[in-house]
């Protein structure tokens, strides 16, 4: 990995390829956690990043957000070869994370927990009015259902909050996003709001990469499916295309496509993905 640290990676075109992760591995002590791990991220594309609990997929992410600088392969954001050794270097490169746990504080306003440590000034002091500005103009962009940038983060529902953790991610401009598991204990109503607001990331132009469990939640969204089983890829899915169900990704998720018959027939017939 060539590219020095702390470098905006330049601009893509809607459609063009933002990441491209080739061979990513990852251990902890004696524990294999990724092998040799394939990732491709486009432009205005939502990638979800499925699998049971311990396939690899939380790894892959803190790899990607610069928490677990990967031990192999190589990665290429924006068309170059990078490093993310921390995640300065994610932000810096254009990468946003929203992690589960949000990380908003409660006890502050929207606008307050939008601009945290980023907090825009004119000559020397806050400037309230363009923060409050520029946050009511992105919420409107994301077409969020916000009653008030002034209302603190505790009175909001939980669609509300993952919104206000969702913008604060856009703040600088990302071209990637990561939401890890966005709709996990939310209600129906809160999840659709979330749904949506996937689908503005999209039309943005931002790359996003979905983590969950809820494959109603995925085939609503997602442009693609990337299945991880056991650290290792078990299998990518186009949404929409023939064949593509529910039912099928989540043979890949459970090994139910690994079995004595298939691989007996996989290795009769490489050339034809082990049909008979």
């Amino acid at each position: 990995m060539t590219e020095p640290s702390g470098i905006p990676a330049p601009a893509v075109r809607p459609h063009e390829r933002i990441l491209a992760m080739r061979g990513i591995s990852k251990h902890f002590g004696a524990v294999q956690a990724l092998t040799d791990i394939d990732l491709d991220v486009y432009a205005g594309e939502v990638v979800a990043l499925v699998g049971d609990n311990g396939a690899g997929k939380s790894t892959l992410v803190k790899a990607l957000a610069g928490v677990y600088p990967p031990d192999g392969g190589t990665i290429e954001f924006a068309g170059r070869q990078v490093t993310i050794d921390s995640p300065a270097d994610a932000r810096n490169l254009g990468i946003a994370t929203v992690f589960q746990d949000l990380a908003l504080c409660d006890n502050l306003d929207v606008v307050s927990n939008l601009w945290l440590g980023r907090e825009l000034t004119v000559g020397g002091t806050l400037d309230e009015v363009g923060m409050e500005q520029q946050s009511w103009k992105l919420l409107r962009e994301l077409s969020a259902k916000i009653p008030s940038v002034r209302i603190p983060i505790a009175s909001l529902s939980g669609g509300q909050r993952q919104t206000v953790a969702i913008a604060r991610s856009l703040i600088g401009d990302p071209q990637m996003v990561i939401l890890d598991e966005p709709t996990a204990a939310l209600g129906v109503a809160q999840t659709a709001e979330v749904l949506n607001l996937i689908e503005r990331l999209r039309e943005r132009g931002h790359g996003v990469v979905l983590i969950s469990h809820n494959m109603a939640d995925v085939l609503a969204v997602a442009d693609r499916v990337v299945v991880l089983r056991l650290g290792r890829n078990n299998g990518v899915f186009q949404v929409g295309d023939t064949g593509v169900t529910g039912e099928s990704i989540i043979a890949a998720i459970t090994g139910a496509t690994d079995n004595a018959v298939t691989r007996r027939a996989a290795q009769k017939n490489p050339e034809k993905g082990g049909e008979p």
